[in-house]
């Protein structure tokens, strides 16, 4: 009997996973652009820690492992703030990404009061992009990161949730 993937909230104890997965997550990103000083990849682990208690986090489990994670606050513009996306690579294709971001869109506007959802991707990254536009976000503008990769900013109204759910 197979296990299922479940969706649930983080707790503090998910947080070395969340930063292991997040750093095997994004080495693909990191190629596309030749640059392995993206943010996911330099975040500590005391940075994914304080996000865990303070942000909207949720986590992909498959049994005891967390495969999968997604994080999000509302910011001071009352938009929801979506980031650091990332499905475990033996299970990616498989819905996981759609159901978490789901769960953060849910929590953050039901449950914290955002008017938008806001995503940045950088702009090569053609998946995240395909993902995005599937469940209703559309190009809003472009920006550059910290680290110098060019990203494109995705939005969509929080009431577009129910629809996309």
């Amino acid at each position: 009997m197979g296990m299922s993937v479940t969706i649930s909230a983080a707790t503090e104890q998910d947080a070395e996973q969340i930063f292991r997965l997040q750093y095997l997550c994004f080495q693909s990103e990191a190629a596309l652009y030749a640059n392995y000083r993206i943010d996911p990849l330099v975040q500590t682990l005391d940075s994914v820690r304080e996000e865990v208690a303070a942000d909207c986090v949720f986590v992909a489990r498959l049994g005891d492992e967390v495969v999968g994670s997604v994080r999000g606050r509302v910011t001071e513009d009352g938009a929801a703030s979506i980031g650091k996306l990332c499905v475990h690579p033996r299970l990616q294709g498989h819905g996981i990404g759609a159901r978490l971001l789901r769960a953060a869109e849910s929590a953050l506007g039901k449950g914290r009061g955002a008017k938008r959802f806001r995503l940045h991707t950088g702009h090569r990254s053609e998946n995240n992009l395909r993902l995005y536009r599937r469940v209703g976000y559309e190009t809003v503008g472009t920006a550059e990161g910290a680290d110098g990769v060019p990203m494109i900013v995705l939005e969509k109204p929080a009431e577009t949730y129910a629809t996309t759910a």
